[in-house]
């Protein structure tokens, strides 16, 4: 199946006018408001909560399993690099311009793009669209709070720019606020346990720290320290020093694994702030593993945290745009991209279904 132009065309629309709507997270109505009008306008029943939406391809089959097709449409606040207006979309040299054009405002309307080719389509799994808000922030009124509200997936295909390769593994995150706990004293005289000098010996520790598993996609799981505080007056020995963590956790390792593993060697109390950013893979021999194989994709593992670690379910990461432009003034997406993300989302939908019915045959 060939990209239509005037499904790209509208896309690249739709992209301009998310551009020119702000949709800081937490603050996305407007941009959902916005989606809702093109479904609307486009055919698509939907149903939202908060400031997420999501489309069912066709009526629900229970018997059938699901393929979720996700996205986000909140962005992160211009920073004070841009030269050029954020919310004034307009293309240069081939480039659109504009706050959320490559994250993930490209991945999203190409996604949106596939879902509208398909429509109509009988496909042997059910096929649901998802354009979700906070994913910025990992908020608890994005993806979070529709686990409940959609049928399970047996695979989720999150987009974001991957340059429309294929992320099978996504590192978590676990910020940890350590505490290292002395005796406070008067500096002129030998009193005292200096809290700075005990977090010091753990800080070294952590410099050189290697975690004992290493991931085939994803590599190590790092620790780095982030942030440190301690003393009010400067004579007087701290009986305190603060320190913020900063874990990158490979899926060789849950969350509460790496948090006992640091803890077996630090002296210093942690205590993670949150147990939410799991690390994810695709389980080894799952059927997207042969999609990628036939449309020669290539696999890799990804370092940079999207919607896949609050999503239960096995998922993949793959979009038009770069990661490298993510979060960076003057944000850009090409405009062929989009057509290629959407011709891209379409051969991989439609080569999982014509896989499924030959995994079906041969079982």
């Amino acid at each position: 199946m060939k990209a239509k132009e005037e499904i790209v065309e509208s896309c690249i629309q739709l992209l301009n006018d998310l551009i020119s709507t702000p949709s800081f997270s937490k603050e996305e109505d407007d941009t959902a408001t916005l989606l809702g009008r093109f479904f609307v306008k486009n055919d698509i029943e939907f149903q939202r909560k908060g400031n997420n939406l999501w489309a069912f391809l066709n009526e629900y089959d229970e018997t059938k399993e699901t393929i979720w097709l996700n996205s986000h449409h909140d962005t992160i606040k211009p920073n004070i690099s841009y030269t050029k207006d954020p919310f004034h979309p307009h293309v240069e040299d081939g480039k659109l311009y504009g706050l959320g054009s490559n994250d993930a405002g490209g991945p999203l309307v190409s996604l949106i793009g596939a879902f509208l080719h398909l429509k109509e389509k009988s496909l042997p799994f059910n096929l649901i669209l998802i354009a979700s808000a906070e994913e910025e922030i990992s908020g608890k009124n994005g993806i979070a709070s529709l686990i409940s509200q959609i049928p399970p997936c047996e695979l989720a295909i999150v987009g974001e720019p991957t340059q429309m390769q294929l992320a099978v593994a996504e590192k978590g995150l676990m910020v940890i606020d350590a505490k290292a706990h002395g005796k406070s004293g008067h500096a002129a005289r030998e009193e005292g346990e200096n809290a700075i000098y005990k977090a010091l010996d753990d800080l070294l520790i952590i410099r050189d720290f290697e975690f004992e598993r290493i991931s085939p996609f994803l590599g190590k799981t790092k620790v780095s320290a982030t942030i440190i505080n301690s003393g009010k007056q400067h004579n007087v020995v701290p009986d305190l020093c603060e320190f913020t963590l900063d874990v990158r956790v490979t899926d060789s390792y849950t969350l509460e694994e790496a948090l006992e593993e640091l803890k077996s060697h630090l002296s210093s109390e942690l205590n993670p702030r949150s147990m939410r950013l799991q690390s994810s893979r695709v389980p080894i021999g799952h059927l997207i593993f042969k999609v990628a194989e036939k449309l020669q994709l290539e696999c890799y593992g990804s370092p940079t945290l999207s919607d896949q670690a609050l999503i239960p379910y096995p998922s993949v990461k793959i979009g038009p745009g770069d990661s490298a432009r993510s979060h960076t003034a003057n944000e850009f997406i090409f405009v062929n991209e989009i057509k290629e993300g959407i011709q891209g989302y379409l051969d991989l939908i439609i080569t999982y279904a014509e896989l499924s019915k030959t995994n079906e045959i041969d079982s």
